[in-house]
């Protein structure tokens, strides 16, 4: 799991993708790499997600591909099988957490409370989602919650944009910043 958080820092932002043509999902995810950004969550909100997912695995191999909006176990079983190499959660669900942890799997689940780092720090997680972001309180909000818990780091997601992205990641706290403002859906159907 390290590796994984250690790749995804050095890159700094996760575009999350929402695909509802996998036909784009190898353009894109090859457009992401030839931008220097060879990472990607893929997420799971719409029926083609874990087609995407799968054809970007086996098309795109300088990819750090993720699954991200995954709610249940089988979903984390699913995105696994399609080839994400990490799972993202919008909340911290024990069950799927657990799931991860027993099967070696990265997860970074969504934590906006010092309750839920709480969770995450007894389930063995130091990296935690902070969702939705902007809307929750922003950076100054991760850095009051952040006080008690140093060993935890965050990656915000939800409301991170071009203007205030910089900010976020001159906190050293900040593993990186995810959004779906990088690859808009107008962006996703220009692929192809």
């Amino acid at each position: 799991m390290q590796n994984i958080l250690e790749e995804l820092s050095k890159i700094g932002i996760v575009p999350v993708i929402k695909i509802d043509d996998a036909e784009k999902a190898v353009p894109l995810a090859k457009a992401l790499i030839a931008g220097g950004i060879p990472c990607a969550e893929v997420t799971f909100r719409t029926a083609e997600g874990e087609e995407a997912l799968r054809r970007i695995n086996a098309e795109v191999g300088d990819i750090i591909l993720g699954a991200g909006t995954v709610l249940t176990t089988d979903q984390v079983d699913r995105a696994i099988d399609a080839g994400a190499k990490f799972i993202v959660s919008p909340g911290l669900n024990p069950k799927v957490v657990a799931h991860c942890i027993r099967n070696g799997i990265p997860i970074v689940p969504g934590c906006s409370n010092p309750s839920d780092i709480e969770q995450a720090l007894e389930a063995g997680l130091g990296v935690v989602k902070f969702f939705p972001a902007e809307q929750a309180g922003g950076l100054d909000y991760i850095k009051a919650i952040a006080a008690p818990y140093t060993q935890v780091k965050f990656m915000p997601t939800g409301g991170i944009n071009q203007s205030n992205i910089a900010k976020y990641l001159s906190y050293d706290r900040i593993v990186a910043c995810g959004g779906s403002w990088m690859v808009g859906t107008d962006m996703v159907n220009l692929t192809g």
